[in-house]
């Protein structure tokens, strides 16, 4: 039982910082941001929300200018007011930003928000007990390629959980009739938006490459024709 207790205390640990990770991300939110208000996108929302048959998406806007969106532990649904301005300033379409909130509206339904505390959690268990058997064979360095390893598996599966959002935002913008251009068009513009050229190797980022992406869609598409013409 002893051997196991630092793996234990790894995810009870892990539990205890997603806990209070997620109470000081929305209290962070609730203090920085405001629902928003624009009549264009309100349009395009509508439109997803009677797709989804709901009454209403709402949407905030986060009060920091880095280029982003959010899908918060609780379900609320954020886009950066630095992404909005370049909205309002025309380097992206309403359908654009639209694609952005379908995407971390995909985050919400598929559970991707919740699913993290349970990966957090044993992302550290597994760091621990792989640290406690390579430290055997590798004294000095066993923690460093520990965390090497678990972090390669965390990015692997943060792109898995990107692929099924953008899966799921293909699908509700087609059911819209907004279609997925939009999201297209937005990732090939994204680098230049984010100004992270050259940030990370792909297979380290949480996101996959704007090429992949753009390819899945394509075959999602080419399926979806392929199944209409039967």
């Amino acid at each position: 039982m002893l051997k196991f207790t630092p793996i234990l205390l790894a995810i009870m640990y892990g539990l205890a910082m997603y806990r209070f990770s997620a109470w000081r991300t929305a209290k962070e939110l609730d203090e920085k941001s405001t629902e928003l208000a624009d009549p264009m996108l309100r349009t395009l929302t509508d439109r997803m929300a009677a797709a989804l048959d709901l009454a209403k998406i709402r949407v905030h806007i986060y009060e920091i200018e880095p280029v982003n969106g959010l899908a918060a532990p609780d379900g609320r649904i954020f886009i950066t007011r630095g992404f909005y301005n370049r909205f309002r300033a025309g380097e992206v379409s309403a359908d654009e930003m639209a694609s952005v909130i379908a995407h971390e509206l995909g985050h919400v339904a598929l559970g991707h928000s919740r699913r993290r505390m349970i990966d957090f959690s044993g992302q550290n268990a597994l760091r621990t007990a792989l640290a406690m058997v390579l430290s055997r064979f590798v004294p000095g360095v066993g923690v460093f390629i520990a965390g090497m390893l678990t972090s390669l598996l965390a990015a692997r599966l943060s792109r898995s959980d990107e692929y099924e959002a953008d899966a799921y935002a293909a699908a509700l913008l087609t059911k819209a009739g907004i279609g997925v251009d939009p999201q297209k068009s937005l990732f090939r513009k994204l680098e230049a938006l984010t100004k992270q050229r050259g940030a990370a190797p792909a297979w380290l980022m949480s996101h996959p490459k704007t090429e992949e992406r753009i390819a899945a869609l394509e075959a999602l598409e080419a399926k979806w024709a392929a199944g209409a013409q039967v």
